[in-house]
C-alpha cells in the first residue's frame, strides 16, 4: 500500500524503474501539482492523494516494457496495473496505469481524469476533449455549471501547459 510519493518513487525503484522513468513521473508530478492548486482555489473537493500516487505511478508498466519510455505503445498500460496489483498497490491507483491512456472511458472520475491530463500538460500539450471533461467534473462537484468553472480552470491548464517546453528540456537529462 502507498501512503506518499516518497513511496510510490521508491517502489519504482525497487521495480527497477531506471531514472528516466523517475523523472518523467516526477515532472508529470511537477504538472499534478500546478493542476492540484488550481483546484484548491476553486474550493473543489478532490482526492489530492489519489492524484499524487496516480501519477507517481501511471507509466510503471515501462518498467517491463523499457521501450515505450522513448516510443509509442500501449503494453504499459496493463502490465503497469498488473505489477502494481501484484505488489500491494492500492486497486485505485494501479488502476490509472490504464486509466491514464483510456480517459474516454465512461465512469472516471476526476482523479483519474486529473492523472491523464496532468500526462498531457506536463509537456505542454492540451487536449480540449480531456480538458472539458474533467471541467465538467469540476463543476458537478461544485454544483454549478460548466461555465462557471472553465474561464478558471482554462487558465490554470494554459499556466501548466505554458511550462511544457521547460519541463520537456529537462525530460533530456536521463
Amino acid at each position: 500500500m502507498l501512503d506518499n510519493r516518497a513511496d510510490a518513487y521508491q517502489l519504482l525503484r525497487r521495480l527497477g524503474g531506471s531514472a528516466r522513468l523517475l523523472l518523467h513521473v516526477q515532472l508529470v508530478g511537477e504538472a499534478a501539482d500546478l493542476l492540484m492548486r488550481g483546484y484548491a482555489d476553486l474550493g473543489l473537493d478532490f482526492d489530492a492523494q489519489w492524484i499524487e500516487l496516480g501519477v507517481a505511478v501511471h507509466d510503471a508498466g515501462k518498467i517491463a516494457h523499457p521501450e515505450e519510455l522513448t516510443g509509442p505503445g500501449s503494453l504499459h498500460e496493463p502490465a503497469g496495473k498488473a505489477l502494481l496489483l501484484q505488489n500491494d498497490v492500492q486497486q485505485k491507483i494501479a488502476e490509472c496505469c490504464v486509466s491514464h491512456a483510456a480517459w474516454r472511458t465512461k465512469g472516471l472520475s476526476l482523479e483519474e481524469l486529473s492523472v491523464a491530463l496532468a500526462d498531457k500538460l506536463w509537456k505542454g500539450k492540451r487536449e480540449e476533449d480531456l480538458e472539458l471533461l474533467v471541467i465538467d467534473q469540476a463543476a458537478l462537484r461544485l454544483g454549478i455549471d460548466r461555465w462557471g468553472v472553465f474561464e478558471a480552470l482554462d487558465s490554470v491548464f494554459e499556466e501548466i501547459a505554458a511550462g511544457g517546453s521547460d519541463r520537456l528540456g529537462r525530460s533530456k537529462l536521463a
